[in-house]
């Protein structure tokens, strides 16, 4: 497969083998895995005040019989403007885990679905001795992440991903808008799902050729002889 290549300011294509990363699908696998990335990024912060945490007497307010009026505990009561909350929401805990055979195969269709729409391309990063945006701009610029719509140009997301953490790459890139920065063994199918155009280095894309083979791998050898 010929994708677009950057490499010393100039635009070209370059092949790639990406049969490691199959060509199909697996939607239901790659939906679970994404419900999971950002059910584990909740806070889960809200918080309500039952009668025993709002401020006020326990003292009760008339006696229980021969005054008309219902019978009443404290101020404090739910039934009271300013009580406690019944059954309200409480701190919790969304994060759930999903095997880790499950998340590879969910990273390899999510970079299948990006090869097959043509939104996959490779960089040499190297040359950022120092930071510098006006060469990640034109890197960006060059390899489609701005396009033109109607009189003004139209910025996408773009998702940068490197072999090996890069300082000097990542000071470059790291005030574009919609642009994200990541290891290879750091990504995840919610990272390609949302980052648009993906740009990688040579590098990068080998380590995840190894990451989603091990689920392969791990598959095959689990099948009796």
């Amino acid at each position: 497969m010929q994708v677009k290549h950057y490499k010393a300011g100039s635009v070209g294509k370059a092949d790639v083998d990406a049969s490691a990363f199959g060509d199909k699908v697996l939607f239901r696998t790659l939906k679970d895995a994404v419900y999971m990335y950002q059910a584990n990024k909740r806070l889960g912060t809200v918080n309500t005040r039952g009668r025993d945490q709002v401020a006020g007497s326990n003292k009760k307010p008339w006696k229980q019989k021969h005054t008309g009026r219902a019978r009443a505990g404290d101020r404090k009561s739910p039934i009271w403007r300013g009580g406690g909350t019944v059954f309200g929401p409480k701190p919790r805990d969304y994060s759930f885990a999903m095997p880790i055979k499950a998340r590879r195969v969910a990273l390899r269709s999510a970079l299948a679905g990006k090869f097959a729409d043509g939104e996959v391309a490779l960089a040499e990063l190297s040359g950022f001795e120092k930071p510098s945006a006006k060469n990640a701009r034109k890197l960006l610029s060059s390899l489609g992440y701005t396009t033109a719509k109607g009189s003004k140009p139209a910025q996408r997301r773009a998702l940068i991903v490197v072999a090996k953490h890069d300082e000097n790459a990542w000071k470059s890139f790291r005030n574009f808008p919609g642009v994200e920065m990541r290891a290879a063994r750091d990504l995840n199918a919610l990272d390609v799902l949302n980052g648009g155009l993906i740009v990688a280095e040579r590098a990068a894309l080998a380590v995840l050729v190894e990451r989603v083979s091990a689920a392969r791998t791990s598959h095959v050898a689990s099948k009796p002889a």
